[in-house]
């Protein structure tokens, strides 16, 4: 048994060892990438006095259309954010104005958070914007990773490197150290709780520090998501932030 236990494990680290950074990554974007999606999630900031908890729920097309309304609490609920191509749009309801984001104001937390609005706008694949290289593997709670390097071959990335931990049986990033040209560590993600999604695997809570920002970091928790659903054409309008 013991014999036969070592030729399945020598067998397995053969066939990873096979697979190369672009396959890899692929696997990766047909994971965490669909034609589209609706989601619906609780963001929890925990700031350096106080945390506070918000809802939502949010539309997705591609990469290129997105559309979120808070639900919760009292004072965010109604507000709507519209992406369409790289322009950005947002509607309080406490002022009834809708005003664009735009340059340098995409890199502002949303909601005083950890995450901020490039980083919201970027939901194109990880294949199409980097180049990969393995660097190693790693096993972590029993679990086998590839470890990997992942460079800018575009110019209008948020980040110009990465350092990404993803799972080697169910091809879904675990965790990812978000770099600046300079070399500068600029954020940690760590994403768990993987759940089985329509044949795919997803991360249903996931964890963001800005490592420029005091606090302990801002976590997303998943509570419904369905990819691949009939998506009514005018909640991607301009129209649809005042409805």
């Amino acid at each position: 048994m013991k014999k036969i236990a070592v030729i399945i494990l020598a067998s397995l680290t053969v066939s990873l060892s096979a697979q190369t950074a672009d396959e890899i990554l692929d696997r990766v974007d047909k994971n965490m990438s669909a034609e589209n999606r609706v989601l619906e999630s609780s963001m929890t900031i925990h700031g350096k006095r106080r945390s506070r908890t918000m809802t939502s729920k949010s539309y997705t097309m591609g990469d290129k259309k997105s559309f979120t309304e808070y639900l919760t609490p009292a004072r965010e609920q109604g507000t709507k954010m519209l992406k369409l191509e790289d322009k950005l749009w947002i509607y309080s309801p406490s002022t009834d104005r809708t005003i664009q984001i735009s340059g340098h104001m995409l890199r502002q937390s949303i909601m005083g958070s950890d995450f901020s609005y490039e980083d919201m706008m970027d939901d194109r694949k990880l294949k199409d914007i980097y180049t990969a290289t393995i660097t190693g593997e790693e096993e972590i709670e029993g679990r086998s990773f590839f470890v990997m390097e992942l460079i800018a071959k575009v110019e209008d990335v948020a980040y110009h490197s990465r350092k990404i931990w993803i799972d080697a049986l169910r091809f879904v990033p675990i965790k990812e150290e978000l770099f600046a040209k300079s070399g500068q560590l600029l954020k940690r993600t760590t994403l768990s709780d993987m759940q089985k999604v329509q044949g795919r695997w997803f991360p249903m809570k996931m964890t963001y520090k800005d490592m420029l920002k005091h606090g302990d970091g801002t976590e997303i928790h998943i509570t419904a998501i369905k990819f691949n659903q009939d998506i009514p054409a005018y909640i991607f309008t301009k129209a649809a932030l005042k409805q």
